[in-house]
């Protein structure tokens, strides 16, 4: 090999080398917080994070919802129903009555 072609070999290879090296980047600073925190503060974003409670109500169409293996829009539609029944306090009956006839 001469010495032309070693040289070509030793610039390539290192321009491989700084290539590789220069695309590596440092990982972002982490963000520290300038401004304190006061009570308020710290139970409004408690409040925030804290998950709603379920009524009753809820957890009840979620357990016939698992019943009949609702998934989806199918399950989403199911519980919305059958939430505004129970609020209202009127459940559909399962089969309309039968009208009453006139037996004489």
């Amino acid at each position: 090999m001469t010495f032309t072609s070693r040289l070509a070999v030793v610039a390539l290879a290192s321009l491989l080398a700084t290539g590789t090296a220069l695309a590596q980047t440092a990982a972002p600073a982490a963000k520290t917080e300038t401004r304190t925190e006061t009570k308020t503060d710290a139970a409004a974003t408690a409040d925030k994070k804290a998950p709603k409670e379920r009524s009753a109500e809820s957890l009840e169409c979620s357990k016939q919802a698992d019943a009949k293996g609702l998934k989806g829009k199918e399950r989403r539609k199911f519980r919305r129903e059958c939430k505004k029944e129970a609020k209202s306090g009127s459940v559909a009956p399962a089969v309309p009555a039968a009208p009453a006839s006139d037996k004489k």
